[in-house]
């Protein structure tokens, strides 16, 4: 409200139940925020694979679904006539290197497309460093039936660390220029800026293809953000 910028929480299903989910929904109802990102979260660091809570949801698509019908004035245990409804505008994840638990990038996209239908507005997807695989994943989306908006997710590299972590968190590729760019860095001030520069011309080439807005993963630090926000915008 202070600064007039949509607040957009990420609700997740490990963690919750479906009942304190729906408590958060209707708080964030009543507070006036109407656009969530519904994920399923990650697996806890005990966990080799996600478990849900008990009471709560498997899947993100069964959170969109719950959304979905709160939109509608249908709760958990009553369906509630009124003509002020929750009225929240959903956003999914996508990969377009794929979900690392998924088997093939079809399979991926046929979730993703379930989700659509149960619901979902939008999908922002996971970081990438190539833009050819966020076209060749738009343009698969698009073929399997896939319409909504689907908005580019970009992560600048900020340490020499990041050639190892990221692609071991996330399963993602990183480009060969880039990682030799990196490599060539003699502290990670300079691998900072060589991510600043990456990513701006990423962010160049997806606005100049149309995408309707473009998403940064900040990790809590903003400076490079700033300075990729003021070059691009």
């Amino acid at each position: 409200h202070k600064y007039d910028v949509d607040t957009i929480p990420h609700v997740l299903c490990g963690g919750f139940t479906k009942e304190e989910t729906e408590y958060l929904l209707v708080d964030c109802h009543y507070l006036g925020i109407d656009n969530i990102m519904a994920l399923r979260g990650d697996a806890m660091k005990e966990e080799k694979y996600f478990e849900p809570s008990k009471g709560g949801h498997v899947y993100a698509s069964e959170l969109v679904e719950q959304i979905h019908n709160l939109n509608c004035g249908q709760y958990l245990h009553e369906v509630v006539e009124t003509d002020y409804c929750a009225d929240f505008c959903i956003g999914i994840a996508g990969y377009p290197e794929k979900h690392m638990e998924a088997p093939s990038l079809l399979t991926d996209l046929k979730w993703l497309k379930k989700k659509v239908e149960l619901g979902a507005h939008y999908v922002v997807t996971q970081m990438f460093f190539d833009n050819k695989k966020f076209f060749d994943f738009v343009k698969a989306a698009r073929d399997i039936g896939i319409t909504v908006p689907i908005i580019p997710g970009i992560k600048p590299i900020a340490v020499k660390r990041h050639l190892q972590l990221l692609p071991q968190v996330f399963r993602i590729d990183l480009p060969q220029d880039l990682i030799d760019a990196v490599e060539t860095c003699k502290n990670n001030k300079e691998v900072r800026q060589i991510g600043i520069e990456w990513a701006i011309e990423q962010s160049k080439e997806l606005k100049a293809a149309g995408v309707p807005v473009l998403h940064y993963y900040s990790m809590g630090k903003s400076d490079n953000i700033k300075a990729i926000a003021q070059a691009v915008f």
